[in-house]
């Protein structure tokens, strides 16, 4: 009776958070729609439009051929000689904006070569983020030097980051958001970010993609006609469930470093929390005001002004009375 009551006190405390926190990125993503340009909205629809088509794809051609399909394709780039370095040349490629699908890529491998796969996706990423961190970092210096004296947001950032090190940037790092490729140039758009922090800090992602070359060595063994052929109910059946916990796994563990790196950021010592505010949402909008990837307008600087002031009156409202 007492294990009952405390499973229904544990869900009626884990309801309301997800709700709150489903309410708050519903509003957040509301918020940032409207501040899109109308080229914004446009692409934002193209891609919606993409993903609905590519879904309905899916569906009609059937997962058994799609998975096939990869299999096969994984296969002959096993039995490549130079197979390891196409993959190598695709994640370092992926590497740069606008370029997306690390973690497909990532997947590919474990297709490829099972957890033998992993040396070559990690050497891959590492490879690929050092030289987009270097690439953008040379040849937009000088935007970058003109973004930070303009932003209130990119100053915060940058003063909370020079003032923790490695340890904050390797949280940042670790987190799901900003993706892959905003890392990388959400990195590289900070100076206080050396390029030996950063390498050090990419080391941090390397278990989230053995994860992911583990899940796609499981998902081939399952795409292949003839494997699964030979395989009985039960066999089918746990790497079915290791799949999904694997993938379950991932979701958690993002969820929880992102939610992780936010706080921190919120409540790191000996900084003004004006300050924090204003670091925390640069990174939550690193993949539209990072000064490597977005332009920088009067109204973006506009909405830096008017940040400050709230994060000012708040840090007052907080303050107990003198």
């Amino acid at each position: 009776m007492a294990s009952e009551d405390t499973e229904r006190a544990e869900k009626q405390r884990w309801l309301p958070w997800l709700w709150s926190l489903a309410k708050y990125h519903a509003r957040s993503s509301w918020h940032r729609y409207r501040k899109l340009p109308l080229y914004g909205k446009l692409l934002l629809w193209a891609l919606a439009l993409f993903y609905v088509a590519l879904g309905v794809f899916l569906i009609v051609i059937g997962p058994d051929r799609i998975g096939q399909t990869m299999y096969n394709l994984a296969q002959k780039i096993s039995h490549l000689r130079f197979g390891w370095l196409i993959l190598t040349a695709i994640l370092v490629v992926i590497s740069f904006p606008p370029f997306v699908g690390h973690t497909t890529t990532l997947t590919l491998c474990g297709f490829a070569y099972g957890m033998r796969g992993f040396p070559i996706a990690a050497f891959g990423s590492l490879l690929g983020s050092a030289l987009a961190f270097l690439a953008l970092r040379f040849l937009f210096s000088q935007r970058l030097r003109k973004w930070s004296a303009s932003s209130q947001k990119w100053q915060a950032l940058e003063a909370v980051v020079e003032a923790k090190g490695l340890p904050l940037i390797m949280l940042i790092r670790a987190s799901p958001f900003p993706p892959w490729v905003y890392a990388n140039s959400l990195f590289a758009s900070i100076e206080a970010v050396s390029f030996w922090q950063f390498v050090i800090a990419t080391f941090v992602v390397f278990p989230k993609v053995a994860l992911h070359v583990f899940i796609g060595s499981r998902l081939a063994s399952l795409s292949d006609g003839e494997t699964r052929r030979h395989m009985d109910t039960q066999t089918k059946i746990i790497n079915a469930a290791v799949i999904a916990g694997g993938v379950l796994i991932v979701i958690l563990t993002s969820i929880i470093i992102y939610h992780a790196m936010q706080s921190h950021i919120r409540h790191l010592k000996n900084i003004p929390p004006e300050i924090d505010e204003l670091a925390a949402e640069a990174v939550e909008e690193a993949e539209e005001g990072a000064p490597l990837l977005g332009s920088f307008s009067s109204e973006s600087l506009l909405e830096d002004e008017e940040s400050t002031i709230r994060a000012s009156s708040r840090s007052r409202s907080t303050s107990p009375a003198a």
